[in-house]
């Protein structure tokens, strides 16, 4: 049951016509797919070299306290006034404080305050009448923010009433 259909020159030319626009618009998808692809690799590669790159101008503020840290320790081999050693050093400690406060980093001040669990790690529990229960008596180790996010609690020392002696 073959049945010719026959068109008109008019409808066959319409139908050339979307066809031809048809493969155009399927071979601008391919470009367009192909280009997204491309641009999605070029973005991952941008992407990672930024995070390789982004702390350069750290490192090399690092590499300057380093540097100075190096002179001291020659420095310190050949003399025998320590007050100037004690103040190079001093020296580079205010530095690098400089440098992590222009990074964002700020320390966390504990001593004397309430302890604080989310902030703060306390690893001793001091008898004292000095403080009110549960503050912060001594910092064992500094505990660092980023901006507003926590990289490192304090570990501290809280106070505790003294026991009742019988």
């Amino acid at each position: 049951m073959d049945a010719e259909v026959t068109i008109s020159v008019k409808e066959y030319q319409e139908f050339s016509e979307c066809a031809k626009q048809k493969q155009e618009y399927f071979d601008k998808l391919l470009r367009l797919q192909a280009e997204f692809e491309n641009f999605k690799k070029r973005a991952l590669k941008e992407k990672q070299q930024f995070l390789k790159l982004a702390n350069e101008g750290l490192i090399y503020e690092l590499i300057n306290v380093l540097d100075n840290f190096e002179r001291a320790f020659d420095s310190a081999n050949k003399m025998a006034d320590f007050k100037s050693l004690h103040q190079g050093v001093e020296m580079i400690l205010k530095q690098i404080h400089r440098l992590l406060e222009k990074e964002g980093v700020k320390k966390i001040e504990c001593v004397g305050k309430a302890f604080d669990p989310v902030h703060q790690e306390a690893i001793a529990h001091i008898e004292t009448d000095k403080y009110a229960e549960n503050t912060v008596v001594e910092e064992v180790q500094k505990g660092y923010f980023l901006e507003d996010r926590l990289i490192r609690p304090a570990v501290v020392k809280v106070s505790k009433k003294p026991s009742e002696k019988k």
